[in-house]
């Protein structure tokens, strides 16, 4: 379905998975053609990155074109009749400039962070208690 909006995050992230579940929810709620893919659970080489890559920042695919970060979001905004207001806002040359540096110079390296750190956590061993 060409029209079907397509979004990849990371349902691990407590950052991520609280603002994109929330998308979700509405767009069940309401019938939106938006697909929410998990990047833990899903084959991010169909969308052409490892899971490493796609843990960085959000994805939506939607007319066969990827987007990412802001731009993304974005597409997700325009598709969801509650958003389309921030989805023009943010589109604004001032708004969408401030908003693209503040996620990829900060929010988006710092959610990555954040996810290295929960990963590393997971995968050591537990210390010894003797």
């Amino acid at each position: 379905m060409i029209d079907e909006t397509r979004v990849l995050y990371n349902a691990d992230c407590p950052v991520c998975s609280f603002e994109i579940d929330h998308y979700a929810k509405y767009s069940d709620e309401t019938g939106l053609p938006i697909t929410f893919e998990d990047l833990n659970t899903e084959d991010t080489a169909a969308w052409g990155m490892t899971s490493d890559e796609a843990a960085r920042r959000l994805y939506v695919r939607k007319g066969g074109q990827t987007y990412s970060g802001i731009p993304a979001f974005i597409v997700l905004w325009q598709d969801m009749p509650r958003y389309r207001w921030l989805a023009r806002l943010v589109s604004l040359p001032g708004f969408h400039w401030a908003a693209s540096k503040l996620y990829d110079d900060v929010a988006a390296p710092l959610i990555y962070r954040w996810h290295l750190r929960r990963q590393a956590r997971a995968t050591s061993p537990a210390p010894s208690r003797n």
